[in-house]
């Protein structure tokens, strides 16, 4: 059996485009170093080994494709209560 590949994915969203895209990509270091630049960074971290393989298969810049939306919906849900939080404190 082969060694389990890390993967991890970047995704934005901006109300002026149609559909969350992905900024970043990365495999095994460079997942890490993703992973590590974003904590740095204070950008939310959310593991999902199941839609960071669904997504490795598109390129930066390409858009969340739409069989991926549900769990990108919830995870951006999730991001942004997690910050709305912060902001009053709670």
């Amino acid at each position: 059996m082969g060694r389990k590949i890390k993967k991890a994915a970047a995704i934005a969203y901006t109300p002026s485009r149609p559909a969350p895209f992905i900024t970043a990509l990365g495999r095994d270091r460079q997942a890490d170093r993703l992973v590590m630049a974003a904590r740095e960074a204070g950008i939310a971290v959310v593991e999902d080994p199941a839609l960071a393989a669904m997504l490795d298969m598109a390129e930066p810049g390409d858009y969340v494709p739409p069989w991926c939306w549900e769990a990108v919906a919830k995870i951006l849900a999730f991001v942004l209560a997690r910050e709305l939080s912060c902001k009053e404190g709670i």
